[in-house]
């Protein structure tokens, strides 16, 4: 069974969060990272502060449009699991992923292009129980990730 877990990278604006996405990937055994849009990539010394060599350990592959990494993974069989507040999203601890899956994290004030969230196969969200709408995008990762994660290697 094709166990493949990667992320998407949408339009992550500050270089210190890519370098902890890098990161939180690395532990948590993602296959490849797509970095897209505006996003930045290694090398940059920016990334390399907060990831901590973990940019040297994981694949990744820039595409300009999230929507062509998109098409080209659902074409291989990869569930598009999108993180973002959204009506449609169902809360993430509820998620029991299927794989191969992709998840699509965004923009850190914008969130995921309405586009991208359309082509989805889900929407997901973390419940917010405070006066903030959300997380910093790479501490919502972390938590996605993880929950993500313990399907990917609990039952193999």
């Amino acid at each position: 069974m094709d166990r493949k877990f990667y992320v998407v990278c949408e339009n992550i604006r500050s270089l210190e969060n890519v370098g902890s996405i890098f990161r939180t990937a690395d532990a948590i055994g993602v296959d490849k990272i797509f970095l897209c849009g505006i996003t930045g990539k290694p090398p940059h010394h920016k990334i390399s502060k907060t990831a901590l060599g973990a940019e040297k350990n994981i694949p990744f592959e820039y595409c300009k449009q999230t929507w062509r990494v998109v098409d080209k993974l659902k074409k291989g069989g990869v569930r598009i699991i999108s993180l973002e507040q959204d009506n449609r999203a169902d809360d993430y601890i509820n998620f029991k992923p299927e794989f191969p899956l992709a998840l699509v994290i965004g923009h850190e004030v914008d969130g995921i292009k309405k586009k991208t969230l359309d082509k989805s196969d889900k929407i997901i969200f973390l419940p917010m129980r405070g006066k903030k709408e959300s997380l910093n995008v790479s501490v919502a990762f972390g938590v996605a990730g993880y929950h993500i994660s313990k399907y990917k290697y609990k039952y193999k």
